[in-house]
């Protein structure tokens, strides 16, 4: 063990009693009761009676009026953010401003995974103190989050005093309840991964660079180590037939469906207990193992506990369990990391009896040209750079439209282009610019002349018209509460081309011409009750970009909410709040400066 490693160990050890002081004292001011004893709490506290911290899990599973909770996962710091972990946070946070457009309050919890092996190495082979790494690196991907404007309530590392504390208490129930058993395991490690692999999940590679044979696991192709020690294991396989019905009975838990038949067809064929613990000897970057500082709680069990310490655990005041958000609506997560998610967590979860998380979104991974993003091949898309070349909401828009769950995408800069041109500027823009900017007539006088015309009669073009108007809203809806953004997305991109066509039929300029004023109203109402109902349904997707559709149109920003996004909900607007502008240069999305 080096100097730096050592001393590393050695103030762990001394801070841990310090640590199961203070927690033990912060559950004793919040439950105004004795601590539980579970093999850690302070010596003060041993020998007290013993009593449930929190009220049972039956009142969270009731929790009606929770606020919506979503997560991303938490990214390791053993290198910088790319591109999919910019998708992750923001497919998560399309997803929290939904809810908020709905009126309901809503958190969304992001963080940095700080602790284990990838970290230990990475800080090795830099010279410097893992915190030291983890301080700079954790901060990237908070910069990443306030770039990409990101709504984020939480920004949780794993190095919080708060969340070591959670995870240790969470550490004790498992062993107070015999979960946790102590034991000799043999197995293939991946650092990678940071889990182990069966040996029917391994196979003999070779590198392409180096013509080196190694072992390797089948599902990442990442490198494997074979590894003989002491450690500790939950039996994960006590709960094989409780995971099983639990999936029976939430056939949609995992979205989207091929993965959910992946997880369930894993549980059948190749549970086996979880090897929870490292030793030290190997790992002392993590947390250690409450009463034996040799061995360090296994980062993946460290990692996920993240997701209810951000919601307040083990701190739940009776009948406040909920106010954190807990149980989560929606962990959103890549299709790599599904098990630990889909199986492990749950496991854990039904064995503190603690309620599951009522959705797992898991989502594809981005391409370059086909090929997997690989800093050894020279193809990996620095989000930084991308948010600067071609704007945030173009960023937001360009993942959205083109990222998918089921399958993985493929990124380059022509495609951005191409989503650009044809749908923002070419499609959203031209659309705004050809009902705002023309002489001929008013969308201010459009509206106030329309708003008492509900039930007119109307010819067929604009009839056609105000159907699309009030079904666009509850289609764009629907695909929200099946976890699709994408799906949404196009369902309102698709809407705004039929809107362009619209105007293109109706041709108001010509209605104009011949003075038929009557026909130019209707037209120019609906269609701007068309870009303002858009403007409203596309604030969770782009939402600077939308903010300002919606000032061009004259929309009060009290009126932009998912009730105003029906047809005459709105007679107030029609006076632009801002300058319009004229030209190209002056429009909502320009033209690009440079297109390759």
């Amino acid at each position: 063990m080096s100097i730096l490693r050592h001393s590393h160990t050695a103030t762990s050890l001394q801070a841990m009693k310090s640590h199961w002081g203070a927690l033990s004292r912060r559950l004793l001011t919040a439950r105004a009761g004795p601590a539980l004893q579970n093999g850690w709490v302070c010596q003060s506290c041993r020998g007290q009676a013993r009593r449930k911290l929190f009220s049972s899990s039956a009142a969270l599973r009731e929790a009606k009026d929770k606020p919506y909770y979503v997560t991303t996962p938490i990214f390791y710091v053993n290198a910088s953010p790319h591109v999919g972990h910019l998708y992750s946070m923001l497919i998560a946070d399309i997803l929290k401003r939904w809810q908020v457009l709905r009126g309901r309050p809503a958190i969304l919890s992001t963080g940095t995974d700080e602790h284990g092996m990838k970290v230990q190495r990475a800080a090795e082979l830099q010279d410097v103190h893992p915190k030291a790494l983890c301080d700079a690196n954790s901060e990237t991907f908070r910069d990443l989050a306030r770039k990409a404007n990101i709504a984020n309530d939480h920004f949780i590392r794993t190095t919080d005093p708060e969340h070591r504390d959670a995870v240790e208490y969470f550490w004790g129930r498992l062993r107070e309840g015999g979960h946790v058993y102590e034991t000799k395991h043999e197995g293939w490690y991946c650092v990678g991964d940071e889990t182990f692999y069966p040996d029917a999940a391994v196979e003999k590679r070779v590198s392409p660079l180096t013509g080196r044979a190694f072992m390797a696991s089948v599902e990442t192709g990442n490198a494997v180590e074979w590894t003989e020690e002491k450690n500790y294991h939950f039996r994960l396989t006590a709960f094989r037939d409780r995971l099983l019905r639990f999936y029976a009975d939430n056939p949609e838990w995992v979205v989207p469906s091929n993965r959910f038949a992946e997880v369930v067809s894993w549980v059948e064929n190749n549970l086996e207990d979880l090897s929870v613990s490292r030793p030290v000897s190997r790992l002392d970057w993590g947390i250690p193992v409450p009463d034996d500082p040799s061995q360090t709680i296994y980062v993946w069990v460290d990692a996920l506990i993240n997701y209810i310490t951000v919601a307040g655990y083990p701190l739940w005041p009776p009948g406040s369990e909920h106010a954190g958000g807990w149980p989560v609506d929606v962990h959103v997560v890549g299709k790599d990391i599904v098990r630990f998610h889909s199986v492990y967590w749950p496991a854990l979860l039904m064995a503190l009896d603690l309620p599951l998380p009522r959705r797992i979104l898991s989502h594809g991974h981005w391409l370059m040209s086909r090929q997997k993003m690989s800093k050894s091949v020279g193809n990996v898309v620095n989000p930084f750079f991308a948010l600067d070349r071609w704007g945030v909401d173009t960023m937001r828009y360009f993942l959205t439209y083109n990222g998918a769950m089921a399958n993985d995408s493929d990124y380059s800069n022509e495609f951005i282009v191409d989503r650009y041109k044809k749908g923002l500027q070419g499609g959203l823009g031209n659309l705004l610019n050809r009902i705002t900017r023309p002489k001929n007539w008013s969308v201010r006088a459009a509206v106030t002349n329309m708003a008492g015309k509900k039930s007119e009669v109307l010819p067929e073009v604009v009839g056609t018209q105000r159907r699309h108007i009030e079904q666009i809203a509850g289609k764009a809806a629907a695909h929200m509460e099946e976890l699709n953004p994408s799906g949404a997305l196009k369902e309102i991109m698709e809407f705004v081309f039929e809107t362009n066509r619209f105007l293109q039929d109706a041709a108001p300029w010509d209605k104009s011409k011949e003075g038929d004023t009557v026909a130019v109203d209707q037209i120019v109402f609906y269609a701007a009750e068309s870009v303002r109902v858009v403007g409203i349904l596309l604030q969770p997707f782009i939402p600077e970009k939308s903010a300002e559709l919606l000032d061009r149109l004259g929309v009060s920003h009290d009126r932009r909410t998912l009730k105003d996004a029906e047809l005459f909900a709105d007679d107030s607007y029609g006076t632009s709040l801002v300058p319009l502008g004229e030209g190209a240069q002056s429009s909502l999305f320009p033209p690009i400066p440079v297109e390759d």
